[in-house]
């Protein structure tokens, strides 16, 4: 049974861009580009763009703190990278969401930052 009653935002049919990432320089003219699906507190997706040639995630969004699972392929190799992140939904001043995102990468921890497009 999906809950509906445990989520502060909706995120279904957003689409967010990539502004700024620590564990890579984020291209500007090319950012990685997210869709999300939303049903109740279950999230979905997929991405593309700058580094990343293919990518989905799943996960649960309670309240403000979405947690995801990824895997993308890079555009330099090919290889395939999976991992979990966890986001906190924020609205801003300007009236978009913003997804403040912290993951690990080869045990390295990273931020990232995304913007509602």
């Amino acid at each position: 049974m999906i809950d509906h009653t445990d989520t502060a935002f909706d995120l279904d049919g957003l689409r967010f861009r990539m502004l700024s990432s620590t564990a890579s320089r984020v291209d500007p003219d090319s950012p990685t580009e997210f869709t999300y699906h939303q049903h109740g507190s279950l999230v979905w997706g997929e991405y593309i763009g700058d580094t990343v040639t293919e990518g989905r995630f799943v996960g649960a969004l309670r309240a403000q703190d979405l947690d995801i699972s990824f895997a993308h392929a890079l555009r330099t190799d090919g290889s395939v990278v999976h991992g979990r992140a966890t986001s906190l939904v924020e609205r801003r001043r300007d009236g978009l969401l913003y997804l403040v995102e912290s993951f690990d990468v080869d045990g390295v921890a990273h931020e990232s930052v995304c913007v509602q497009s």
